[in-house]
């Protein structure tokens, strides 16, 4: 996993609504923002400054590090693997929760001298939390509280077409990937982003396509970051974290990713079939925000979840938001970000 630090080289001006805080370097508490599932870090600046999460939290005066999850634009690299080989994309979000999460929480800490963090998660961002929270201890206490925004620990009702499309075309794509990367950032798609979308001709299938992803809410969009948007994402991610996804559509549990046999999957877990994740292992004060129209993270599967969270704090429905409107909606400090800046204001 890659991270940007946003700290104070992107400010842009204080938001007049956000309270600033006055720290020394040393001193400025920490936030950690981790993206979801064919998203990158870019979605915490996507929007104009006084609606990006990741600008408005450096305008506060926090020390903000961004993740991006290994296959995504920002994170292509292997110290021995070539980006090609499928031995590079044999991964999922399991991964990301046992090895990437815990390495860049222990590097943040290391490099800021702060013994807490504050984490937020979108999507899949929230999972590869929930997994690294209930199963490390020792990470689960460098984290003073844990914002989960559209949560994800199962799909048992998600309505997703991309999930669905996964666990229906699995072979299909499978075949056309070389079971390698699927949907990364292109230089194509970039220039569609950028050049097509802003068009007329071709905007309504560009938010079209977006909407089919998240949920559709066209009103709380600002239509004119359309380019921005679509150039930036999908930003990529493995087959096989797609394969893990849609193995968990018929599922209210969360499970590592099943290697296909009792043989292989005894190679990784040591045991014959792959293990449950528990949620209700993680000590972790947890605030959570979830949207009724969100096709992925459905109203159904997150009511699943919430009374497995041990350490509740606050819980907050909003009844038209999708999946995307938590990263760009036209009202998204307004209904989310400034209840953050809050809650944290009020656990220094």
């Amino acid at each position: 996993m890659k991270y940007i630090r946003v700290g104070l080289t992107l400010k842009h001006g204080s938001h007049p609504s956000v309270p600033c805080v006055s720290w020394s370097k040393s001193q400025r508490l920490v936030v950690y923002l981790q993206h979801g599932l064919l998203t990158s870090a870019s979605s915490w600046i996507s929007n104009l400054p006084n609606s990006s999460l990741g600008f408005l939290l450096a305008d506060a005066g926090y020390d903000v590090w961004m993740g991006n999850s290994r296959g995504t634009t920002w994170s292509r690299k292997h110290l021995y693997l070539e980006t090609n080989s499928k031995e590079f994309w044999a991964f999922s979000f399991d991964e990301m929760a046992k090895y990437d999460l815990p390495a860049s929480i222990d590097f943040i800490v290391k490099q800021t001298q702060q013994e807490e963090i504050f984490y937020v998660g979108h999507s899949q961002g929230t999972t590869i939390a929930f997994i690294t929270f209930s199963t490390i201890p020792i990470i689960a206490g460098r984290i003073k509280i844990f914002f989960a925004f559209a949560p994800v620990f199962s799909i048992k009702y998600s309505k997703s077409p991309l999930i669905k499309m996964a666990y229906n075309w699995k072979s299909v794509i499978k075949a056309f990937s070389g079971n390698k990367d699927f949907l990364p950032n292109t230089s194509f798609k970039r220039f569609v982003g950028s050049q097509l979308c802003p068009l007329k001709i071709f905007g309504k299938i560009c938010h079209d396509i977006l909407f089919m992803i998240s949920g559709y809410d066209q009103k709380n969009l600002n239509m004119s970051r359309m380019d921005v948007y679509m150039s930036q994402n999908p930003a990529g991610t493995s087959v096989q974290n797609m394969l893990h996804w849609s193995q968990l559509l018929n599922s209210s549990h969360l499970k590592a990713f099943d290697w296909g046999s009792p043989v292989l999957n005894l190679v990784h877990f040591n045991q014959t079939t792959s293990p449950l994740y528990n949620v209700a292992n993680m000590n972790v004060s947890t605030a959570t925000w979830s949207g009724e129209s969100d096709l992925l993270a459905d109203p159904e599967d997150v009511k699943i979840l919430l009374p497995e969270i041990r350490n509740h704090i606050y819980h907050k429905t909003i009844s038209y938001y999708n999946h995307i409107d938590f990263l760009f909606g036209l009202d998204v400090y307004h209904q989310v970000y400034h209840e953050i800046i809050d809650i944290i204001q009020g656990n220094l």
